[in-house]
Order: C-alpha cells, then structure tokens, then sequence
C-alpha cells in the first residue's frame, strides 16, 4: 500500500485509486446513496476554472482551478464535496475562491 506525503494511504475501490481511506469510504458511501437513488450523477474529482489562463509581461500565467473530489445532485440541488484530513493554505484560498464564483451549489467539506 502507497502512502503520500500527508501520510494517507492509497486506497482502490471499483478499479479506481483514491488518496485516502477516507475519501474511499466516503466513494463507498455516495455509490450506495446512488443506487437506493437519493442522488444521481455522481461524478469525480470535478473540476471548475476559478481563474482564467492570461499573460503578464509576455510571460504566460497557467489557469488556475479547483478540483472536488465528488460533485452529484439531490433534491434538486447540486451538492460538491471535498473530503479532507488537512487542510492546506492553498486549499483553503481555492476553496473561498469557489464559494465565491460558484454560490449554486452547495458545498460539504466531509
């Protein structure tokens, strides 16, 4: 079993490779939701554009984006989940990011 640099342990459920146990159980969880149908469209690492590519002084400045671990819908409602063990200073500014470009959805940090 691979670790990564927070100390997690990867974890590979239907063929798929998560970073964490926790964010493994939590796949585990959702597919279970979706098949008794209390969600639908459960999708995988989403992502969306918080800021766009540009160039500054002719140098090109890359995109930048935040990637959720899971993004579905329930009620009506479009629900983006992040599953986190530590959060870092640079998820914690992509996540006001988003919550600021992206007020539709909801968001659960698990």
């Amino acid at each position: 079993m691979k670790y990564n640099k927070y100390g997690n342990k990867k974890v590979e459920i239907d063929g798929i490779k998560f970073d964490s146990r926790k964010e493994a159980n939590r796949y585990a969880e959702l597919k279970l939701l979706e098949r008794c149908r209390d969600i639908t469209d459960l999708e995988l690492q989403p992502r969306f554009l918080l800021q766009d590519k540009f160039k500054h002084n002719g140098k090109a400045i890359r995109k930048v984006e935040y990637v959720a671990d899971f993004m579905y819908k329930r009620d009506g409602e479009i629900y983006v989940e992040d599953v986190k063990g530590m959060k870092t200073d640079v998820y914690s500014l992509k996540k006001k990011l988003f919550l600021k470009k992206y007020s539709e959805y909801i968001f659960k940090e698990i």
